[in-house]
């Protein structure tokens, strides 16, 4: 990226205006910003009822992926604000909800998609994005991928920025489906109420920050989802500077035993191939191996799974709780395997 640094900011809710950064890594300097929101009299704006997007949020919190091959940050933004009160911004609310195609060097958006327009359900779009030459319909594409908070798959064209194909790949109430356009469909009666709405899926999403991974010899797509609902309420929405800009909340629904699986998906198409159930919800992330495997874990139980069918393969209780992600090195010719637990980072050999 000729020595830049881009960096994302937080700050959702509270009623701040997002933006991306670039900055010179020798100097420390800031090369440019793009602003997440666009300001009057840009293109976009007209998606923000009034002066709501001066508090709009739309911050971009978590680290975007790079494609050397067409020079191209691809970045994902945050939930507008008020979060579950969308009667102060009317619209679509861009960029929140989106992934944006940058230019690193200067910082100019190339496109973008927007997965959930007028969030009213704090669904972050801000997962790291996983970039694939998959085949559709028997073409070769350039495509890049996410299982997004709001319980649907997309394929995108990541050179285009068209939506390539979509499906839900958990238990999701509150859209009909996903139109020619990649657009939800939203149902009556699945927003946010005084009373509160039960919506699948949760203020957790059907997966959330934690990675997600593919693996290109078996064409799959590997996530870590949660199947659990959520009362969402609606609330007052009156910004005042430095203090929680929400507009509501959401809580437990008891109704139902949630629990966690990690799913392979079709790469193209969202399909699912294969799912490991897990006891109950998890908040750590996956990684595939080319020797076949797929690394994830429960609570304190670190394990592995067979990348192609599923099945597990090896299972060890580590003591500690687990929320990240494992990753894997070389070291001396031999391949290692990390993960932090607890108080303690654990490394395993595969041999």
């Amino acid at each position: 990226m000729k020595d830049k640094i881009i960096t994302g900011m937080a700050g959702g809710e509270f009623g701040t205006r997002g933006f991306i950064d670039g900055y010179d890594a020798k100097t420390g300097k800031r090369v440019w910003r793009f602003y997440t929101i666009p300001a009057k009299g840009e293109p976009g704006n007209e998606t923000w009822e009034g002066d709501s997007w001066k508090t709009g949020a739309a911050t971009a919190w978590v680290t975007g992926a790079y494609d050397s091959e067409t020079n191209t940050v691809y970045w994902g933004t945050g939930n507008p604000g008020p979060d579950w009160n969308g009667d102060v911004r009317k619209g679509d609310n861009l960029y929140s909800d989106s992934l944006i195609a940058l230019d690193p060097d200067t910082g100019a958006k190339k496109w973008h998609f927007q997965y959930t327009p007028h969030d009213v359900n704090d669904w972050d779009s801000t997962q790291t994005p996983i970039l694939v030459d998959g085949r559709v319909q028997g073409q070769l594409r350039k495509l890049v991928v996410l299982a997004n908070r709001n319980g649907f798959y997309y394929a995108l064209d990541r050179t285009t920025g068209k939506f390539v194909a979509g499906r839900p790949y958990v238990k999701q109430t509150w859209a009909s489906g996903l139109d020619e356009a990649g657009r939800p469909m939203r149902l009556p009666k699945s927003e946010p109420t005084p009373e509160g709405t039960v919506i699948w899926p949760s203020l957790a999403g059907g997966s959330n920050w934690y990675s997600s991974t593919y693996n290109p010899k078996t064409d799959l797509y590997y996530v870590n989802v949660k199947e659990m609902a959520a009362i969402y309420f609606k609330g007052d929405a009156v910004y005042k500077p430095g203090a929680e800009f929400n507009g509501g909340g959401q809580s437990d629904y008891l109704a139902e035993d949630p629990y966690g699986a990690v799913r392979a998906l079709d790469v193209a198409t969202g399909e699912l191939r294969w799912e490991y159930k897990l006891h109950f919800p998890s908040h750590a992330g996956l990684m595939t191996t080319g020797g076949g495997l797929v690394f994830g874990s429960n609570g304190s139980s670190f394990f592995a799974l067979d990348a192609q069918k599923g099945s597990l393969l090896w299972r060890f209780e580590t003591g500690g709780g687990i929320d990240a992600n494992p990753i894997t090195y070389m070291n001396g010719g031999k391949q290692y395997v990390a993960i932090p637990a607890g108080h303690a980072l654990l490394v395993f050999s595969l041999e």
